[in-house]
């Protein structure tokens, strides 16, 4: 059988070191099976699991292979489209529920963190960087939009003040989330893995979910086994595949590059960044970047859509981190990959249930760290019957994108150039 390795990446050469898991080789009776080892999956199944449910995991290659354990590592608040366009598209009672449900994430993650002990880097501090004075005025009304929910952990800052935080000329301004902040990705869902393990909960790896069988009991096949359940959750977002076909007409697997420098002295790693604040600036096509903690700068952006990796990372992604900080032109880069997030037309996760026994979350848009802790929250809370806010999110309006599966990949370019254009003219 396929062994699927990590990807060469920062993240899986600096992972804490786990067990191996074991593939799928017989057949298994549970409560739940979750599709997928993903934050989505992992924390669905640590809810599950402390209000005692049998839960059973399956990954098709390892624990977060996917978007879980490759992104930028920042704790955001929110979601990918903000609580004035949910408000705007669905009213007030249920942009209520939804926006007090919008910092809940970044409060889950460190909840685990502590309670299971998991070492991965934790550090407080996350920066929105304007550009133009359009983006800071957006700044100023997120601001405002936030405390109306009960965040008021916010700073707004000017050009001076954001230079005490980060030491790169371009921007005008700010906003510093304290309630944000910055975790090594993978080793966050690693620990989550264990967490799962510790309370009974079964992973098995290298054992991708072919076939489901639906009904009132439902199966699902992998190459060597099966796992007969209750209740199915789907948490494969961007690496799903063609497993459930209902769940890809209405999104897109889209691409997004890292790169990772050698290890930086302590004092231009200081020089950079130096409260150790995260970063990402307000471009509609953003780049972000944060220490590691062992004081290598990561640096992302960029989005390919249609998730074709791009045959020289570091071409596309250097040239942004020399803009921002000049002083670096000669520090080697050491890794850079790619990895997939899950883009719907609205940028607004899509939840649901399909028959009376299988449940999803997908479609994170590129905010998935905090989001994808809530949904596995969410997603136990339905499964116990609890659907209030389950029907909050399952109630958001979503559409396929123009022109099919064929043509969504050049449209949503095309939008992305537009919305681009604007970023540089300062529109």
């Amino acid at each position: 059988m396929a062994n699927t390795p990590y990807p060469q990446s920062y993240y899986a050469a600096s992972a804490n070191p786990v067990p191996p898991r074991p593939a799928l080789q017989e057949e298994v009776q549970t409560d739940v099976c979750v599709i997928g080892a993903g934050y989505t999956g992992l924390s669905s199944a640590l809810f599950l699991l402390e209000s005692g449910f049998k839960v059973t995991v399956l990954e098709a290659a390892k624990v977060g292979f996917g978007a879980s354990g490759r992104n930028g590592g920042q704790i955001v608040n929110s979601y990918s489209r903000d609580i004035d366009v949910i408000e705007r598209t669905v009213g007030p009672k249920q942009a209520q529920l939804l926006g007090h449900m919008a910092f809940e994430g970044g409060r889950i993650i460190r909840e685990r963190v502590a309670k299971y002990n998991i070492q991965c880097d934790l550090k407080d501090g996350g920066v929105f960087a304007a550009l133009t004075p359009k983006q800071m005025g957006h700044l100023e009304s997120q601001k405002r939009l936030w405390e109306r929910f009960g965040h008021t952990q916010l700073e707004l800052m000017d050009q001076k003040r954001i230079r005490e935080v980060v030491n790169c000329d371009q921007y005008i301004g700010g906003m510093l989330d304290m309630s944000g902040g910055h975790i090594h990705p993978l080793n966050l869902a690693l620990g989550e893995a264990a967490a799962v393990e510790s309370l009974g909960g079964k992973i098995y790896e290298q054992s991708p979910a072919i076939r489901i069988e639906r009904g009132a009991n439902p199966v699902v096949h992998t190459p060597q086994g099966k796992v007969r359940a209750k209740f199915i959750i789907v948490a494969g977002n961007a690496y799903l595949g063609g497993l459930v076909p209902e769940l890809a007409a209405k999104s897109m697997p889209c691409g997004t590059q890292v790169i990772t420098t050698e290890p930086l002295s302590d004092d231009l790693a200081r020089s950079l960044l130096p409260q150790d604040y995260c970063v990402e600036d307000c471009n509609y096509l953003l780049d972000y970047y944060r220490l590691t903690g062992d004081k290598r700068l990561i640096f992302g952006g960029g989005v390919v859509y249609g998730a074709r990796d791009p045959a020289n990372i570091e071409a596309i992604i250097r040239p942004k981190m020399l803009k921002a900080f000049p002083q670096l032109k000669d520090v080697k880069i050491d890794y850079a990959w790619t990895g997939n997030f899950l883009l719907t037309l609205s940028r607004l996760p899509q939840v649901g249930r399909l028959g009376d026994n299988i449940y999803y979350s997908q479609g994170c848009s590129g905010h998935g760290v905090t989001y994808t802790h809530l949904a596995g929250k969410v997603l136990a809370e339905a499964l116990r019957g609890q659907a209030e806010r389950f029907d909050a999110f399952a109630e958001l309006p979503h559409y396929p994108f123009p022109g099919g599966q064929m043509l969504r990949v050049p449209f949503s370019a095309l939008g992305a150039w537009y919305y681009s254009l604007r970023d540089r003219l300062g529109f």
